[in-house]
């Protein structure tokens, strides 16, 4: 292989590599020893048919093969005689006109990672806001329980449904031409009035309803409804009342603790404590991280490659407009974003170099995960697939270095925050959870990504911006993409929303608010990953 540098510019590097026919023919000839055993062929035993007949007869097929293994193991000469590092997979073009039996001539065009000055940890100085858990946050918890888990009884004989009351109904929809349309018939479907389960209207006309009595009710669906043959139509209900229904109250006891499956009632609250101690924990690392990669970012100015910066500013825009689309006014929310495309960009430069810093601290420290960290993160987002596809998940992900790294960055991410954690000096601070929740929102915005710690359900949703009068949604205060392995940019993966469950017969209920399906990471699996199982509810 020969080669000559035809672009040295910043970061940016491009060379010419050129093959030779013999090169090209060895290794097709060392293809067809690998493959000779295997093939079989009339008039020959097995392993003994020539090696000319194997070239003519699977020719083409060696061919690409040979030439595209003598191309990557071309690069990767390349990349260590250069001693290259680059940011993202080189971009490689062959020259046209090339044939069988000629040289080949192939372009090479990357940008490499920059030299990282020594990075600067010592006098890190972080404040640790503590919180303790709220009992009347418990009690309100547990309250909300008891309204969960209220039971409707028979109410007597002859009374009027009021607002808080359950009816059970018979149904049939029909259209304004009479016509009844489909998903709207149905029987004993319960509806407790005033829980806005329904399309607004339903419920209230069946106030006053008894018994055995029928009625004609009249809705218009949503505008924003999911069904195309109903969205913003008047229709009407013809209704029967099977039965009728008061809630008995729930004592907050014991008893009420047993039929949740605990054993007392101090059980519950305990239950309830741990978790919001736990929430808290996750709110104060949040808060120390953003503040420690705030001095981070101050301290380190270096350039970073511009396709990595591309790929998270394109990571960024793609979130927030997915978000934007399930805002109220989605074009208003579009456009507040498109307003503000250069401070994105700024951002995303942002992230990129704070992730090689992370990743330069990480490999400077000796930190790294472990294979047993490793097949334990593999397993757990295996559980993501249906159970016959979790064994080729597994697979690829051991076989695609790029996913596996992918997966790998945001823990290795965290074990370079908590190491420098251990290194800053640390004063702790008493606050409510409040106080920091406030504090978190009000910073100069923040883009969720990948390595920004397990925190999202307690932070300002990017898709907001439109709404927060001119507050930034995205400073990406605790954003460093793909911190182990900076060749890869990672994708924002929004959470599913949870979706209110459905009464028995789902064509009356009011679907204008559509949940935001899980999406998958942009890159991070070809065509031969396995498709992920539908999640059920993530908040």
């Amino acid at each position: 292989m020969q080669s000559v540098e035809i672009e040295n510019e910043g970061l940016k590097r491009a060379y010419t590599l050129t093959f030779t026919a013999a090169e090209i023919d060895a290794r097709i000839g060392d293809e067809v020893k690998r493959i000779a055993p295997q093939i079989k062929m009339p008039g020959f035993r097995p392993g003994k048919v020539p090696a000319n007949l194997i070239r003519k007869m699977h020719g083409e097929s060696l061919h690409q093969e040979a030439l595209q293994t003598t191309i990557q193991q071309g690069i990767q000469q390349l990349l260590g005689e250069k001693q290259l590092r680059p940011a993202m997979q080189p971009a490689i073009e062959l020259k046209d006109g090339y044939e069988p039996g000629k040289d080949a001539e192939v372009t090479v065009r990357l940008e490499t990672l920059p030299e990282i000055p020594a990075p600067k940890i010592d006098g890190l100085k972080l404040e640790r806001l503590t919180a303790e858990a709220d009992e009347s946050a418990v009690d309100a918890q547990v309250e909300q329980f008891a309204k969960n888990s209220k039971r409707f009884e028979d109410a007597k004989k002859g009374k009027k449904a009021e607002t808080g009351d359950q009816v059970v109904i018979d149904f049939v929809g029909k259209t304004a031409d009479g016509v009844a349309f489909e998903g709207g018939t149905g029987t004993d479907m319960a509806v407790e009035i005033g829980s806005g389960t329904l399309i607004p209207g339903f419920e209230d006309q069946l106030i006053g309803a008894k018994v055995g009595e029928e009625r004609t009710l009249n809705v218009t669906f949503p505008d924003d409804y999911p069904a195309e043959n109903l969205k913003g139509k008047p229709v009407t209900f013809d209704v029967k009342v099977t039965a009728v229904k008061t809630a008995g109250e729930t004592v907050i006891d014991d008893d009420f603790a047993k039929t949740l499956g605990l054993q007392s009632l101090d059980q519950l609250k305990g239950l309830l404590r741990d978790q919001q101690t736990q929430e808290l924990n996750g709110l104060t690392r949040t808060h120390m991280k953003r503040r420690l990669l705030d001095q981070l970012a101050a301290a380190h100015d270096f350039d970073v490659p511009p396709s990595m910066v591309e790929a998270e500013f394109a990571n960024i825009m793609a979130q927030l407009e997915h978000e934007a689309s399930h805002e109220e006014d989605p074009e208003a929310a579009k456009a507040e974003i498109e307003k503000d495309k250069d401070d994105y960009r700024k951002i995303a430069e942002r992230r990129v170099r704070l992730g090689l810093l992370l990743s330069e601290i990480g490999a400077a420290n000796g930190i790294e995960v472990t294979n047993q960290e490793m097949n334990r993160l593999i397993a757990q987002a295996a559980q993501q697939y249906q159970p016959a596809d979790r064994e080729r998940f597994i697979q690829y992900i051991q076989q695609e270095p790029m996913a596996a790294a992918q997966l790998r960055a945001p823990l290795y991410e965290d074990k370079v925050v908590d190491f420098l954690f251990t290194k800053a000096e640390v004063t702790d601070r008493a606050a409510t959870r409040a106080e920091i929740e406030a504090d978190l929102e009000t910073e100069e915005g923040h883009v969720h990504g990948p390595g920004c710690g397990h925190d999202h359900a307690h932070e300002a949703k990017p898709a907001k911006k439109a709404a927060a009068k001119g507050k930034k949604a995205a400073a990406a205060t605790d954003e460093a993409p793909a911190a182990e392995a900076a060749a890869t940019a990672d994708e924002v993966k929004p959470a599913a929303k949870k979706k209110a469950a459905k009464p028995a017969k789902g064509a009356v209920e009011d679907e204008s608010a559509e949940p935001t399906p899980a999406e998958p990471v942009k890159d991070a699996a070809p065509a031969k990953a396995p498709a992920k199982k539908a999640k059920k509810a993530s908040a």
